[in-house]
């Protein structure tokens, strides 16, 4: 009897799923990101959003800084939110189907007015201290996961090669920790 190759079951045991669903995902940013900078001279990155938001309502120089890009980083992150919104309205919940999903192996289905929605598992109180610890850490690294991974990395900024090993062994280890304490959502 043959067995598959050591990479091929390390592979299998990392991605039960398959590679396909990543692969797309990874592509479509790596896509978003070449089209932004080209576009723009500026590398995607959605941990300056709320500065240059503010830079419509304040005239402190912290905000101005962005007055030339803050229209574009507004549409990056509505595309942001409008785009997760898109998923679950659609692929999440189970109108549109895809060899890359499947539906109902997260959260929970629900049934409201005979649209079917989908919501998370996790508390919402732990999404809010998430969001807060995300948006604290984005500030104190100088970027976001989007920034410092994607574009950082693929220009190879040392300061983003730093930032990413950083935001992975945090990660892994906090997962580490929560897993081994029982916590679940």
């Amino acid at each position: 009897m043959m067995t598959d190759p050591l990479a091929l079951q390390v592979t299998a045991e990392l991605f039960p799923n398959g590679i396909g669903r990543y692969a797309v995902g990874g592509l479509l940013v790596g896509l978003g990101a070449v089209v932004i900078y080209v576009g723009t001279g500026i590398p995607a990155g959605a941990s300056t959003f709320l500065e240059s938001t503010l830079s419509y309502v304040s005239d402190q120089s912290r905000f101005q800084q962005y007055v030339g890009s803050r229209d574009w980083r507004v549409v990056f992150t509505l595309g942001i939110v409008l785009g997760g919104l898109a998923f679950a309205a659609t692929v999440q919940s189970g109108l549109v189907s895809t060899a890359l999903y499947q539906t109902g192996t997260t959260g929970q289905l629900y049934e409201v007015g005979g649209v079917t929605l989908w919501t998370t598992n996790v508390q919402p109180w732990r999404l809010f201290v998430g969001g807060v610890l995300v948006g604290i850490g984005t500030r104190v690294g100088k970027g976001c996961t989007s920034g410092h991974g994607v574009c950082g990395v693929g220009s190879a900024s040392k300061t983003s090669l730093v930032g990413v090993a950083t935001f992975l062994t945090v990660a892994i280890g906090t997962a580490q920790v929560v897993a081994a304490l029982g916590v679940s959502p």
